[in-house]
């Protein structure tokens, strides 16, 4: 049941094609009220539903649509959207850990907060006034400055809460700058036996020795001067952010279609092969049956293939990875007993799912186009692995820019996937 807060919401006719659909507009004073837009969206979520109903009925009498159907489907779809977006700032602001707690590098309460803060905020020079231990955060040669632990730790579970590939892949903390791990690719010979019986030897499984190198990704935030001067602004807050959105989008990219040189390699970078041949190494898919689209009739006979053709111990934690438009095609999707299979979120802070598996919305997913993987399914907790190196390192830089200071911000990460039986892709292909 969608929810009413009359107190907080006015209503607004939205135009949608020949059609108004009534919705709710948060007032200026209540326009963080997350609660208030996912109101709207389940809103409009039902008044796409009879839409589309009405679409495909038209589809089926007459074998086609009403274009001003057409046209108001696609003006709901992107409110949707919109609507969605506006849901996951909001609960990813309100989600965000707290910055400038209690320090865990080994100084004093507040030690390290100061001496972070002299150098943001003046430079190296001032470091050389506070107790000589701060110099354990200095990063080498270059003049650069470790962010403290504890702030480099709400950044990285910021970035988790935001980029949709953290939230769902494995995470590996490394101190060097390459992380090897055996991986067997097979299982391991096993058997019964009774107490008296003699155990034979059993086969060992194949190993394979996964590599993944961290790569240097950096940024370059620039504040004024004012700024810097103004005690009021917290500035392990601004650095936080400037990092988080600098690096989000970077990291996602290469953890999709990253080629491996110089970033992670990504998941729709490994070879692929139709699933029927598959072999490790490669990813495999299911096509869909329409060259850039799902098949006319039977259009969810591909997903509930490409779930199943996951081992159960995979489809435990599986997750569909997509973009905004192949997820607002998915939604005019029924099931053969005339069920929608993509259902939003239940509350506020929960995820969109198809059939029953959760979505995890990533704009770096290709488009529907022919021959292209536009959506993924499987257990990326398992399938692929991202490996961050520990040290988020700033270099003050007053030179370059003036009168703007830079603070050259880097970070080593790498990637790739870790078990190719838990991920599969889905080809739309005839």
């Amino acid at each position: 049941m969608v929810r009413k807060n009359a107190s907080t919401t006015r209503k607004n006719s939205t135009q949608y094609g020949d059609q108004k659909l009534e919705t709710k507009v948060v007032s200026p004073k209540n326009n963080a009220d997350v609660n208030v837009v996912f109101d709207d969206f389940m809103n409009a979520f039902e008044e796409f539903k009879q839409t589309n109903d009405t679409r495909l009925d038209a589809l089926e009498k007459h074998s086609v649509s009403d274009p001003l159907t057409e046209q108001k489907l696609g003006k709901i779809n992107a409110h949707l959207d919109r609507q969605q977006s506006k849901i996951d700032a909001l609960s990813q602001k309100a989600k965000r850990p707290i910055l400038g707690g209690e320090i865990q590098s080994g100084f004093e309460d507040g030690e390290a907060k100061t001496a972070f803060n002299a150098y943001m905020r003046q430079g190296m020079s001032q470091i050389e006034t506070i107790e000589g231990k701060a110099y354990s955060l200095v990063s080498g040669n270059d003049g650069g400055y470790f962010v403290p632990e504890q702030i480099e730790s709400n950044i990285l579970d910021n970035m988790k809460l935001a980029s949709p590939i953290r939230d769902i892949a494995g995470i590996q903390q490394v101190t060097s700058a390459i992380y090897k791990k055996p991986f067997a690719i097979n299982e391991f010979a096993s058997g019964w036996v009774g107490d008296a019986d003699a155990r034979p030897q059993t086969n060992g499984a194949d190993l394979e020795e996964l590599v993944y190198p961290t790569m240097e990704l950096y940024a370059m935030p620039a504040a004024s001067a004012s700024l810097l001067e103004d005690s009021a602004v917290n500035l392990e807050e601004w650095i936080a952010a400037e990092i988080e959105a600098a690096f989000i989008d970077q990291e996602t990219e290469a953890f999709v279609n990253g080629d491996g040189v110089n970033k992670p390699k990504g998941f729709l970078d490994v070879p692929t092969v139709a699933e029927s041949s598959w072999s490790w190494g490669n990813l495999g898919f299911i096509e869909t049956g329409a060259d850039g689209a799902f098949a006319a009739s039977d259009a969810s006979d591909c997903l509930l293939d490409l779930i199943y053709s996951l081992k159960a111990r995979y489809r435990m934690n599986g997750n569909w990875v997509m973009n905004r438009k192949t997820q607002a095609e998915i939604r005019k999707l029924k099931d053969a007993d005339g069920n929608y299979m993509w259902r939003p979120a239940e509350v506020v802070n929960g995820k969109a799912s198809l059939l029953n598996y959760s979505i995890a919305e990533v704009e770096q997913m290709p488009d529907m186009a022919a021959d292209s993987m536009s959506l993924a399914f499987g257990d990326f907790g398992r399938g692929y692995l991202i490996v961050d190196r520990r040290g988020i390192s700033i270099l003050r830089d007053p030179y370059s820019a003036k009168p703007y200071l830079l603070f050259y911000t880097t970070k080593r990460v790498g990637g790739g996937v870790h078990d190719f039986n838990a991920i599969k892709l889905l080809k739309f292909a005839a």
